[in-house]
C-alpha cells in the first residue's frame, strides 16, 4: 500500500486497515509456521504496511490534538 494512499484515509479508516492488517500479518505467521507461506516477502511487506500505518495515525492524531 503507498503512503499517498494511506494519508487519504480518515483516523477510523486506518484503525480499521491497523486491525486488518494485524490479522492479516497473523495469518501469513501461521501458514510461514505450517509451511504454507510460497512467498516469505510477504511477511516483511506486511509489516511495513502496518508500521506506514501507525505513523500516519500518530501523525494525525497529534495534528488533531
Amino acid at each position: 500500500m503507498k503512503t499517498k494512499e494511506i494519508r487519504e484515509l480518515t483516523i477510523e479508516e486506518l484503525n480499521a486497515k491497523l486491525k486488518e492488517l494485524s490479522e492479516e500479518l497473523f495469518n501469513l505467521r501461521f501458514r510461514h509456521a505450517i509451511g504454507q507461506l510460497e512467498n516469505s516477502a510477504s511477511l516483511k511487506t506486511c509489516k511495513k504496511d502496518i508500521a506506514k500505518v501507525k505513523t500516519i495515525l500518530k501523525e494525525k492524531e497529534s495534528q488533531k490534538a
